[in-house]
Order: C-alpha cells, then sequence, then structure tokens
C-alpha cells in the first residue's frame, strides 16, 4: 500500500526557491481542473499523495484542497537538516514577528529534498493562512499560491462557523484534524455537526464530492467509556495482515485500528483499541517505518514525549474493552530518551525522520535516524 502521508530531507539555509507549478505525472491527469488563486482560508494538516500534488486541510472553511507543486530535483538518500530558529526565518520572511506566526504541520514530498511547512499568520479573525517550503539545499522561501493548478472539495456536514464545544472551545477548527493519501483516496479525520461527531472520510482523487463520512466510535480504557465526539488527532494508513487499516490515536491517549472496509459513507463503525499510551496528554504526529525487518510507529505528544510502538502481533492483540488501572496496556512501547521538544515529524526516508522542535529559542527544523 502507498502511503504518502510525507516525508523529505534538506540541509543548509538561504532565503530564495524557484516554485513552479505542477509536476508533468500530474498534469498528464484531470485531478487539477483549476488553474488561479485557491480560496484557502486557514492551513492545518499537510499531506503528499502522487508526484507533485500537496492536499492543503482548510478547517476554517471545511474545505480539502489538492495544489500543484513541481519537486525539484532529486537529492541523495540521506541528507542532513540543522535548520536552527526556523520559526525566526519564516517570520522574517513573512515581514512579521515569531510570536505572531504558528507552524501548523510539515510534510516532506518524495525523493526531493522538499520541505513543506503550513504556518498561520497572525491572531483571531485576521489571522493569514501561509505555506512555506524547504527546498534540498536549505533554501526558504513563501510558496506563492495565486497562480497554482488546484483542486478542491467541500466537508458538507462540518459544524457551523460558530459552533462551540461544553468548554467554548471551536469545533469547526477540528473539521480537519489530520490528513493522509494511500492507494488513490485522501483520508480526513474530524468532526462533523452530527450528533456522532467524530468521522473519518474517504475521498477519491481526483476528487469527486465528499460522502458524509463514517460516524468512527471507540473504547477509551483510560476513561472506562465508548466515546463518540472526540477526533482523531493524528493517523497512519498501515496494512495488518495483509489488510489495510487505519491507525489512530487520540486526546489520553488510546491507539485504535480501523478495517478500510468498515468505512462506508454513512455508517458507524467502532475501532479497536490496541494500545494506551498515557493519560493527560494530546498525540501530535504520527509516522509509520520499518527497521531490521519490523514495522513501528513514532508518535509525537504533548507530555509524553515521543513513543516507539511496536506493531507486532498488532493483529493478534486483545482489544482493550475495559477500563485500564494502569498507565499505559496493550501494544509494547518506548520513550525516546533523546527526542524532546517534537511538534511534527515525518518519514524524511528508510533510514531518517524529519523532526519540528520546540526550545527555548523558537523551533528547529531537524533530521534524525529512525530509532
Amino acid at each position: 500500500m502507498l502511503n504518502f502521508k510525507s516525508w523529505t530531507f534538506a540541509a543548509p539555509l538561504s532565503a530564495l526557491l524557484a516554485f513552479g507549478t505542477l509536476s508533468a505525472d500530474a498534469a498528464d491527469a484531470p485531478a487539477l481542473a483549476k488553474k488561479g488563486k485557491p480560496d484557502i482560508q486557514s492551513v492545518g494538516p499537510l499531506a503528499f499523495g502522487p508526484t507533485g500534488v500537496l492536499f492543503v486541510g482548510d478547517p476554517k472553511s471545511a474545505t480539502l484542497f489538492a495544489i500543484g507543486v513541481s519537486p525539484t530535483a532529486s537529492v541523495p538518500a540521506a541528507a542532513e537538516i540543522k535548520l536552527e530558529g526556523i520559526d525566526r526565518t519564516i517570520s522574517s520572511l513573512l515581514g512579521t514577528a515569531a510570536s505572531e506566526i504558528v507552524i501548523n504541520d510539515i510534510a516532506a514530498q518524495p525523493g526531493t529534498g522538499e520541505v513543506y511547512i503550513s504556518v498561520t499568520r497572525g491572531k483571531g479573525p485576521d489571522a493569514q493562512p501561509a505555506i512555506v517550503r524547504v527546498d534540498g539545499a536549505g533554501k526558504v522561501n513563501e510558496v506563492p499560491l495565486d497562480k497554482v493548478d488546484y483542486a478542491s472539495v467541500s466537508l458538507n456536514n462540518a459544524p457551523a462557523a460558530d459552533a462551540k464545544d461544553k468548554r467554548g472551545n471551536s469545533t469547526r477548527t477540528e473539521s480537519i484534524t489530520d490528513v493522509a493519501y494511500s492507494d488513490g483516496r485522501v483520508f480526513v479525520a474530524g468532526l462533523s455537526n452530527e450528533e456522532f461527531a467524530s468521522k473519518l472520510r474517504a475521498i477519491p482523487f481526483p476528487f469527486q464530492e465528499a460522502t458524509a463520512g463514517t460516524s468512527v466510535e471507540i473504547y477509551h480504557g483510560a476513561h472506562g467509556a465508548f466515546e463518540t465526539r472526540s477526533p482523531i488527532r493524528t493517523f497512519v494508513p498501515f496494512d495488518i495482515a495483509g489488510k489495510p487499516y487505519i491507525l489512530a490515536a487520540y486526546t489520553c491517549t488510546p491507539l485504535v485500528k480501523f478495517p478500510l472496509d468498515s468505512l462506508k459513507p454513512g455508517e458507524k463503525v467502532q475501532g479497536i483499541t490496541v494500545a494506551e499510551l498515557g493519560n493527560r496528554n494530546k498525540p501530535l504526529d504520527l509516522i509509520v517505518y520499518q527497521k531490521d525487518g519490523r514495522s513501528h510507529l513514532l508518535l509525537a505528544n504533548s507530555a509524553r514525549g515521543v513513543l516507539k510502538v511496536s506493531t507486532d502481533n498488532i493483529d493478534k492483540e486483545t482489544p482493550i474493552k475495559e477500563k485500564v488501572t494502569v498507565e499505559k496496556a496493550g501494544l509494547n512501547q518506548e520513550t525516546i530518551a533523546n527526542l524532546k521538544g517534537v511538534e511534527q515529524l515525518d518519514k524524511l526516508n528508510d533510514k531518517q525522520a524529519v523532526i519540528l522542535v520546540k526550545n527555548e529559542a523558537g523551533f528547529n527544523l531537524e533530521s534524525i535516524p529512525l530509532p
């Protein structure tokens, strides 16, 4: 199964970048039928699909965009990324202070040496979206979006623009919480305006009209309860015993698997909880990789550091169906002690990951060996 949630490389730092439109592979298909400036109101999750196509989740408008981006020349299989103060570089590029930007996600285009970064400039209703690219030579520039090949699809049952949860937080901003592409479909997690609010959508690409999606329910062992309104925070497509699944992480922190063949529009499906990774924690980003002939998950968290989770025997793991009284349960997991402050991560190549690290001075963009 192809899984283009993203991966890439980079190196030093400069300030100029040549940006094209769509690569030959994507241009030959009718996937990106529009040309001009897409009406992107916010930028959240990013993911790469076919060569030269970047998927951009826009929670504010509850719309998924596909944008044509021309990859630059390929780079060696191993490359070093060490960009200190990437937030300051980006803020300078956008003409503002580092305190006035929020980095939302990173995505690496396979085999190109390019890392794309979604950024919010400013605060409140006047905040502006931007996408920045770091190329294989470490050059950084804003991606111009005024003359691109693109396509879009709207989520027709998203929360209303002014909808709030019981704590007064906007639910519209969680209409799209994560995005991934696999085998001709874009998978989109987030909230809907329905009673069973948590949704997982499978949207064919080239885009067709978005369906209502599948309502997903989980058993949360740490809470000892079923949940239907908590959104998936991060997920990855993954084959288990030759069958395609979605592995999804939720706040506080159950890890759940969903068979793809169960994700039928308008249906309600209950996921299979295979691990509890620790309470009072929010999962931030997730990748899957292979090392020494075994598959692993690497999960960045708000309060639990970076966890390496083994997928050995995940097809035979006893589902968690009762309240968990210990801190962690299910699949074997370990904390990677030397990875601290990681807020975003992505697969760089078969041996490396790229990480966004927060420290006292700001943010760094770095490459690391896959642990």
